[in-house]
């Protein structure tokens, strides 16, 4: 069960990273930042508009 956790919350983190890439932002940092706030991190990167390239 405790695997099932990891691998989703590493999905997640990897989701996010490229919700991030999509709006012109640092997918690795995303990523790193999702591995700690999981889930937050995504509502912060819907809430953010995309930068211009």
């Amino acid at each position: 069960m405790e695997n099932q956790f990891f691998v989703g919350w590493g999905t997640l983190a990897l989701i996010n990273a490229g919700l991030a890439q999509g709006k012109n932002r640092s997918g690795l940092n995303w990523f790193l930042i999702s591995l700690f706030l999981g889930p937050l991190t995504t509502f912060l990167l819907l809430l953010q508009e995309k930068l211009p390239e």
